[in-house]
C-alpha cells in the first residue's frame, strides 16, 4: 500500500499521482498544515478558499471510492507540515512509500525530496508544456520571448487555428485590447456563491487562526468546487468575455472587476482545466458570441503567458526568487498593507486586494508593481507581498510575474525593458487620477504625481544599464533635452519623496 499525496493546488481528479495509484489499495493523504498556511502571511480569503476546496475535493475522492486520510488544521495530531503528515500517515497505514505529483514551489520540492520515506515524484501533466518541452523550445534562443512560445502552444493545441494558420490571419490582437476605461460597465461581475455549511466551518476556523492577517475574510463568495467554478466560467463567457479584450487594461474607481474572468485562482488550484477553459472561450467565438480580439487575448493569457512563466520558473531554478539585478533595497512601504496614502491608484489597488484577494493584471503590473520598481523596493519583499495577498498566487506563477515582469530583477530574462511609466499611463487607462490628492498633470512641485518624479529618477540612476536599450533611447533623449535646472528639481523632489516614504511618513 502506498500513500498518494494531493496538495491544495492539485484538486484535479486526473492528477498524475491519482492516475498512477490504485483506489482499492492506496490511501490519499491531504492535510491543512500550519507550514503551508503561514510561510508567508496569506490573505485569509486565500486560506479559506483552499481549505474549503480541499475538504470538498476529499469528499469527492471518497465518493469515487478512494480511502482519504485528511488532516484538518485543528486536528490535535496535526504535525504542522506536509512531510510530517506523510511520515505520520505512513506509520499509521504501514505504507511502502509515497507517490506525489510535482509541487509548484522549489521549497516544497526540496522538503519532499529530503523526506525519510521512499517516494516517487510524477510530472504535473495538467500543463500543456512539460519541462522538457519548454527546455527544447528555449534551447539555443538568445531571448526567451513569450510570443514565439505562445505560437507553438497554439499549434500544439489547435486553439484558434485555421489549418496551419492563425484564425483571422494574425497570431496576436493585442493592439485592439488597450482601450481606456469605459464610461460604464454592463457586466455584473463574477458569479458569487453563498457559503454552505462546510465552507462556514472553514471560515470560522480561518477567522480564529488567521484573523490578524492582512485581508478581509468575509464576505466570502468564491467557488469552492469544480461544479461552481464551471458555473462561474459559463457566466463570465456569456457576460464578460465579449468586452474583456477591449477593456482588459482599464481601471475604474467603482468597478473592481470590469470584464475580467477571475478564473486564475480556479485554474491554479486545479478546479478548472486550462484546455477546458480555452475551449469554452473558443466555442463562444465560433458561435459568434465573442469577438476574436477578446478570445485570442484570453487564450494567450492561459496557454501563452501562464505556461511560459511556469517554464521560466522551473528553468531558472530555486534562486530565481532571490535575484535583484538592479540592486534595489528599499523596504516595502506600509501603504501596501493598507496604511493611508495620498496616491489614489495605490489606495484603490491595495483596498481591492484587501477586500477581494484579487486585482487584475494591470493593477498589479502598472500600479503596485510599477511603483515598487520606480521606488527601488527590494524584490524579495515585493515578491513575498504578492505571494501573500492574492488568492491565485503560487510561487511558480507569481515569482516570474513579479521578479521578472514587474521588477526586472531577473535582468531581462522575461522583459526586454522595465515596465515603467509615469502617471500619464494610469491617467489614460483609469479614472483614478481625477480623485487623487496629487495632480497627474504636475511634473514637479508639492502636488506632482509621485509616478512622474520617480519615473525620471529611475531612468537617471539606472542610466548605465539602460542607455543602450533600443526601446528606451527615446526616453533618455527627452531627459537629456530637459533644462538642467528642471532635471535637478525632479531628482531632488524624487529623492525627498523616497526619503519621506522610507522614514514611514504617509505619502
Amino acid at each position: 500500500m502506498r500513500l498518494v499525496l494531493v496538495l491544495g493546488d492539485q484538486l484535479s481528479p486526473n492528477l498524475s499521482a491519482l492516475r498512477k495509484c490504485d483506489k482499492a489499495n492506496d490511501v490519499v493523504v491531504m492535510a491543512e498544515v500550519a507550514d503551508e498556511a503561514s510561510y508567508v502571511p496569506h490573505h485569509p480569503k486565500k486560506i479559506a478558499f483552499l481549505f474549503a476546496a480541499m475538504r470538498k475535493f476529499a469528499d469527492q475522492l471518497r465518493a469515487d471510492g478512494w480511502q482519504v486520510a485528511y488532516t484538518r488544521l485543528d486536528d490535535p495530531d496535526n504535525t504542522g507540515s506536509i512531510t510530517g503528515e506523510l511520515i505520520r500517515r505512513a506509520s499509521e497505514h504501514k505504507a511502502a512509500g509515497v507517490v506525489y505529483t510535482e509541487p509548484g514551489e522549489w521549497r516544497l520540492i526540496a522538503a519532499l525530496g529530503d523526506m525519510p520515506l521512499q517516494s516517487h515524484s510524477l510530472p504535473d501533466d495538467r500543463f500543456i508544456a512539460s519541462h522538457a518541452d519548454f527546455a527544447a523550445w528555449a534551447e539555443g534562443r538568445k531571448q526567451l520571448r513569450m510570443e514565439y512560445f505562445y505560437r507553438d502552444m497554439r499549434r500544439k493545441t489547435g486553439l484558434l487555428m485555421d489549418g496551419d494558420q492563425p484564425e483571422g490571419g494574425k497570431w496576436n490582437y493585442d493592439h485592439d485590447n488597450r482601450k481606456p476605461a469605459p464610461d460604464s460597465v454592463d457586466y455584473a461581475g463574477p458569479m458569487q456563491f453563498a457559503p454552505d455549511h462546510s465552507v462556514e466551518e472553514v471560515l470560522d476556523l480561518v477567522a480564529r487562526r488567521f484573523g490578524n492577517n492582512f485581508g478581509d475574510l468575509r464576505p466570502f463568495w468564491l467557488a469552492t468546487d469544480t461544479g461552481q467554478a464551471r458555473q462561474h466560467l459559463a457566466h463570465w463567457i456569456k457576460g464578460g468575455l465579449p468586452k474583456f479584450g477591449d477593456y482588459q487594461d482599464a481601471m475604474l474607481n467603482d468597478h473592481k472587476f470590469l470584464y475580467h474572468g477571475i478564473v486564475g485562482l480556479y485554474l491554479n488550484a486545479g478546479l478548472l482545466d486550462p484546455l477546458e477553459v480555452c475551449q469554452a472561450a473558443e466555442a463562444a467565438y465560433r458561435a459568434g458570441n465573442a469577438p476574436l480580439n477578446a478570445v485570442e487575448g484570453f487564450i494567450r493569457q492561459i496557454i501563452g503567458w501562464r505556461e511560459y512563466v511556469r517554464g521560466i520558473y522551473f528553468r531558472e531554478g530555486p534562486d530565481y526568487v532571490s535575484r535583484n539585478a538592479l540592486g534595489h533595497t528599499a523596504k516595502l512601504p506600509a501603504m501596501y498593507w493598507g496604511a493611508p496614502t495620498k496616491m489614489n491608484c495605490i489606495a484603490k489597488a491595495v483596498d481591492q486586494t484587501k477586500t477581494e484577494a484579487y486585482a487584475h493584471h494591470i493593477q498589479r503590473l502598472m500600479v503596485t508593481g510599477n511603483f515598487a520598481l520606480l521606488a527601488g523596493i527590494a524584490p524579495a519583499a515585493v515578491h513575498e507581498w504578492y505571494l501573500a495577498v492574492y488568492a491565485d498566487a503560487y510561487e511558480w506563477v507569481e515569482a516570474p510575474n513579479v521578479i521578472g515582469m514587474s521588477l526586472f530583477a531577473d535582468g531581462g530574462i522575461i522583459a526586454s525593458k522595465p515596465y515603467i511609466s509615469s502617471g500619464n499611463y494610469i491617467h489614460k487607462m483609469s479614472d483614478y487620477c481625477g480623485s487623487c490628492a496629487y495632480r497627474v498633470q504636475d511634473k514637479t512641485g508639492v502636488d506632482a504625481c509621485p509616478f512622474n518624479l520617480l519615473y525620471w529618477h529611475f531612468l537617471d540612476r539606472h542610466r548605465d544599464r539602460f542607455k543602450g536599450n533600443p526601446r528606451m533611447g527615446q526616453m533618455y533623449a527627452v531627459w537629456d533635452k530637459m533644462d538642467p535646472a528642471r532635471r535637478d528639481q525632479v531628482l531632488s523632489e524624487a529623492a525627498d519623496f523616497l526619503s519621506r516614504m522610507d522614514a514611514g511618513a504617509p505619502v
